[in-house]
Order: structure tokens, then sequence, then C-alpha cells
């Protein structure tokens, strides 16, 4: 399949990292707002077209899936662009700014019956299914709490200190917990409670949020763009506790049992051998556009219109409007 990236960043080459190995896809074009930087990585990574504007890529009929690597500012208008030009898209997460322009987007795809996939590559892993088996077996008897973090120190990155860039904690790092938590959980939730430290730029650097499920279960989540963390996540259950290494790219899943005064592993549990994890929602979008779906069964368009309310629940919470890009 003819795949192409719009936006010639960071997250850009650990997706062209990752494709480069994929034999059912064929590297076929990036774009990039200046025509030099597209041709110098097109060049370095094996692209068959480079374009200096996102319009002159979005022409070419050759093209199939597009891959939004952009700020999540221009999520909306560029997905948009892409499945009225006939493109299926696998948009970056967090998938839009807020709610509204998540249905309009999702509404597109319905129009043009084009794919519309959210790139929360956690959702497509195979350690999804490990850690869903487990409970469901009941390994550690019925779920109760749930904890789980994720910090990088990324405050010196433009798109995540800007408000006109959709920036801060929430977007780019509590959206993971708040789906790791959804993919244990579903998304049942009593009430939301959440509390944020602002940076000087009026975004959010640091976010706490409580989830409070309708059948009792809770849910504790930290993100910060200051601090490296252990990206741990914890499911405690009545009969014992799962250690998830890495949350935002599990590595392997620990099994506790339920001793008071010493808990023990009891099993350990490896995740596959994988390219860089991100093959995953690629190989998800191959198989639905060949299937003529235009949603990923793995994270469908209401899950993604979910984590988004979700989302913007929080954000209110904290006082936080991003203006004009609302």
């Amino acid at each position: 399949m003819n795949f192409a990236i719009i936006g010639a960043g960071g997250i850009a080459r650990k997706m062209s990292e990752t494709v480069k190995h994929m034999p059912e896809v064929n590297m076929y074009a990036i774009s990039a707002r200046d025509l030099d930087r597209a041709q110098a990585f097109a060049k370095e990574w094996g692209y068959e077209k480079a374009y200096g504007s996102y319009e002159e890529m979005l022409a070419d009929d050759q093209v199939e899936l597009v891959y939004i690597a952009l700020p999540h500012s221009h999520h909306h208008q560029w997905s948009i662009k892409a499945m009225e030009a006939g493109k299926h898209v696998l948009c970056e997460k967090a998938f839009a700014v807020n709610e509204r322009q998540t249905r309009e987007m999702i509404a597109v795809s319905k129009k043009t019956n084009r794919l519309l996939a959210e790139a929360i590559w956690t959702r497509y892993m195979p350690s999804r299914q490990i850690i869903n088996d487990l409970i469901k077996e009941g390994t550690i008897g019925q779920v109760k709490t749930i904890s789980a973090n994720l910090g990088y120190k990324i405050d010196n990155h433009e798109r995540i200190m800007k408000k006109e860039l959709a920036g801060g904690a929430l977007l780019d790092l509590t959206v993971y917990p708040l789906n790791f938590s959804s993919m244990i959980m579903g998304d049942n939730i009593k009430e939301i409670n959440a509390s944020c430290i602002k940076t000087e730029t009026g975004v959010d650097g640091q976010d706490t949020v409580m989830l409070e499920y309708e059948n009792g279960v809770m849910a504790s989540l930290y993100t910060s763009i200051y601090t490296q963390t252990d990206r741990r996540g914890m499911i405690y259950g009545t009969n014992g506790f799962l250690e998830i290494e890495n949350i935002n790219n599990p590595q392997s899943i620990k099994v506790y049992d339920g001793d008071r005064a010493n808990p023990k592993v009891i099993k350990e549990i490896k995740v596959p051998e994988q390219i860089t994890g991100y093959e995953y929602e690629v190989r998800a979008c191959i198989k639905a556009i060949e299937e003529g779906k235009i949603e990923c069964p793995e994270m469908p368009h209401d899950m993604t219109i979910e984590i988004m309310r979700q989302m913007d629940e929080i954000r209110k919470q904290f006082g936080i409007d991003f203006g004009s890009i609302e």
C-alpha cells in the first residue's frame, strides 16, 4: 500500500523507521512545508516522492494511506483535507483538540467512505489482549483499583508549551493513562476529578486525574512534562495484582499473588518482539482498508469520541481553553 506522511518531524521519523521494515508498505511520499526539508527526509528514509506542500501531496492519485504527523492543532484540518482528497487516514493522537472536531472528522470519514483511525498505538499492541485475558481468567480476582503514570522531560518542545498548538500534558501524555484505564474497565464512568499545575505559557504541565466508575472501581492517573517517571501501570484485584512495565509501550507484565506481607511474582509475561510498536496500528489500518471498513476495531470511532469527551471534561476542570483553535 502506498504510504505517505504529512509532516516531517520526530514522530514521522519513528514511523518511517517502522514502515521501512514492513513489506506490505510502500514508502511512497513525504510532505513538509519546505521542499528542501521534504527532499532531505525522503532521501534519508527512502521515500519515492517529496512534496513541499501538503496540498500538493494530497493531489497525487497514487497516495493511498496518509499518516498525519502534525501538532494536535492541525489534525482536524489535514485529516479532513486528506479524506476529501480520497485518501485513507491514520491520525496521530490526540486525535483532535476537542470532541466537536472529532465528530466532524468522523462525519467526513462516513461521507467519503475513507478509513479514519487514531494512532494511539497501545490500543493495537498484543499486550492489550494479554492483559485483558489475564483479567478475564480471574488471575487477580476482581479488579478494584488502577494506577498509571507517564512522564517525560519534554517541556523544551514548542508544540508542548504553546496554547496555539494545543500543547500541554493532557493531549500528549494523559491520553495514554486514560486509554490504559479504559482498556481495562471500559468507560462507564461515574465521576471525573482532575487538577493540574500550569506552565508559564498557560498549558498544563502536570496532571492528576481520578476516575470513579459506576461499579466502584477507581483509577488514579498522573502525568508530567517535566520529569521521566517509571511509566508503570498497576491493576489491583481482590486476589493479587498486575504490574505493567511502561504503559506507553509495555515490555513485560508481572502477575503478583495476594500475599499480604510479601507479594510474590507468580508469572511474568514478556511481550512479543516488535519493530517499534507502530507496526500494529499500520497493519490494522491496511487490514481494515482491505476489508472495506472506515474504522479499526481496535480503536473504533465511538471510542475515540469517548476518550476525547473525557479529555474535554478534564480540560474544563483545569480551566484551560485553546482559544481560536477550539
